[in-house]
């Protein structure tokens, strides 16, 4: 069996732009994110920990590091999926998300689980 096919976890992003906890004048635009992780692979995996990085339009960019997901360390087995909504403020209407879940597998292998980058605007910003 290829070892790809294994590890392999498959993430879906949907977003939200926070009309009201946000604050144009202030330079405060608040979105959530809603993601589901499904396990894809043939291997039961555990989320141990996040790495994001989020950039805004100015290209300013923030990193944030932290053990697991809204306080969960989810055991994906093969065919289950987790879901869960956060969220993240930035200076600028439009701004970038992207990182990687840290991942280990029930037979010790640890990978990188990759979370493409998707966009967070504020409505009627982007055509």
């Amino acid at each position: 069996m290829a070892e790809g096919t294994k590890y392999h976890i498959s993430i879906n992003v949907n977003t939200t732009y926070l009309a009201e906890q946000s604050d144009p004048a202030a330079d405060r635009y608040v979105f959530a994110y809603t993601i589901s992780i499904a396990n894809t692979g043939t291997v039961a995996a555990q989320l141990i920990s996040r790495h994001w990085i989020i950039t805004d339009a100015e290209n300013v960019t923030q990193e944030v590091k932290g053990l697991g997901v809204v306080g969960e360390q989810p055991l994906l087995q093969p065919g289950e999926s987790f879901e869960y909504t956060s969220g993240t403020a930035m200076a600028t209407p439009v701004g970038t998300m992207q990182g990687t879940y840290q991942m280990v597998a029930e037979d010790g292998i640890k990978f990188d689980a990759e979370i493409p980058k998707f966009t967070l605007s504020m409505p009627r910003v982007l055509h």
